[in-house]
C-alpha cells in the first residue's frame, strides 16, 4: 500500500518549497491589503517554525524532514535567507538552528478568564518576501526535478517526497507540463512522488478547492495545473476532512484562485504526511 513507509532519522522524507516570486506577486492579494510575496513568505515561514515543532521530541530536534526552497522569478534557485543562503536540502535540526534572524511578533493568547491578551513572541524568519521578473515555470520545475533525482538515489524506501507549488501566473518560458509529468512518474517504493500546486489570484474570484474533475475549471491553465497534481492519499484527505474540507472522489492537491486562508491550509495539509518515528 502505498504512501505508508515510516518516517525516522534513519529513512527521513522530504519536502520542496517552488514558490513564484516574478513581479507579479507585488500586487495584493485580493481584498486582504497584503502583497503577495509578502503573505506567501510569512506562510512559508510559519510552515518551517510547525515542521521543526513537530519533530521536536524531549527538547531534542530530529531530523525527520529535510526541507529545500527554490524560488523563481528574476532567477531560479534556492531562495533560504542567512547562513543558509544556496543550500537545498536541509535538514530539519539545521533549519531550527539557523533562521536568518528572529523578529517580535504579537500574537494573542487566551488571559485565563474566557479573553485574549496579546503577548511579544520571537518568530524566526527564513526567507524573505521577493516579487521580481517573469515566471520561469519550465526552469523552475527543472531544478525541482534535479533535486528529487539526487534525492531518490539516496533515500530509494523513503515516504516519496512532497513537491508544493504556489504561483499566481502562466509560464513565461514555455508549457511545464512536460517536466512536471517527468517529476509525477518518479517515486520511491512507497509510491510516486507528491506534487500540489496552489494558485493565488490578485483578484476577489470563486475559489476552487481539490477538485475531482476539470468541469469546473474556467480555463486552459487552470486545467493544466489540475492535470500536472497529485490525486490526494487518503491520510491527506483526511487533513482536508480534519479542517472541515470536502472532498471527493479523485480529489487533486490542487487549489485555484485560493485565498489566504486556503494558501495557508494547502501547507498545512501538504506537509502532513504520518508515520513520524
Amino acid at each position: 500500500m502505498p504512501y505508508t513507509a515510516e518516517i525516522s532519522r534513519s529513512n527521513p522524507t522530504c519536502f520542496i518549497f517552488l514558490l513564484d516570486q516574478s513581479g507579479s506577486m507585488a500586487e495584493n492579494f485580493g481584498e486582504s491589503g497584503v502583497r503577495k510575496a509578502d503573505f506567501l513568505a510569512d506562510v512559508v515561514n510559519r510552515t518551517l517554525h510547525d515542521l521543526v515543532i513537530r519533530c521536536t521530541r524531549m527538547e531534542e530536534i530530529r531530523s525527520y524532514y529535510q526541507i529545500s526552497i527554490i524560488g523563481y522569478g528574476a532567477s531560479v534557485g534556492p531562495v533560504f535567507s542567512g547562513s543558509l543562503s544556496g543550500r537545498s536540502h536541509v535538514p530539519v535540526g539545521e533549519v531550527a538552528d539557523l533562521p536568518a534572524r528572529l523578529e517580535n511578533r504579537t500574537k494573542r493568547v487566551p488571559d485565563g478568564a474566557g479573553g485574549l491578551v496579546e503577548q511579544q513572541v520571537r518568530f524566526p524568519v527564513w526567507i524573505d518576501p521577493t516579487a521580481n521578473g517573469g515566471t520561469p515555470m519550465c526552469d523552475a520545475f527543472g531544478q525541482v526535478r534535479s533535486l528529487l533525482e539526487q534525492w531518490l538515489h539516496e533515500h530509494p524506501n523513503c515516504f516519496p517526497p512532497t513537491v508544493l507549488h504556489i504561483t499566481d501566473g502562466e509560464s513565461t518560458d514555455g508549457d511545464p507540463s512536460g517536466v512536471a509529468n517527468q517529476i509525477l512518474s518518479m517515486g520511491t517504493s512507497d509510491g510516486p512522488v507528491l506534487l500540489f500546486n496552489c494558485h493565488v489570484s490578485s483578484r476577489h474570484t470563486v475559489k476552487i478547492e481539490y477538485p475531482g474533475d476539470e468541469s469546473q475549471l474556467p480555463d486552459d491553465f487552470a486545467r493544466m495545473l489540475f492535470k500536472i497534481s497529485t490525486p490526494l492519499p487518503g491520510v491527506f484527505q483526511q487533513a482536508a476532512s480534519n479542517m472541515g474540507l470536502k472532498t471527493s472522489d479523485g480529489a487533486r492537491g490542487f487549489v485555484f484562485n485560493g485565498d489566504p486562508v486556503s494558501v495557508a491550509q494547502f501547507f498545512e495539509i501538504g506537509t502532513r504526511p504520518a508515520n513520524l518515528r
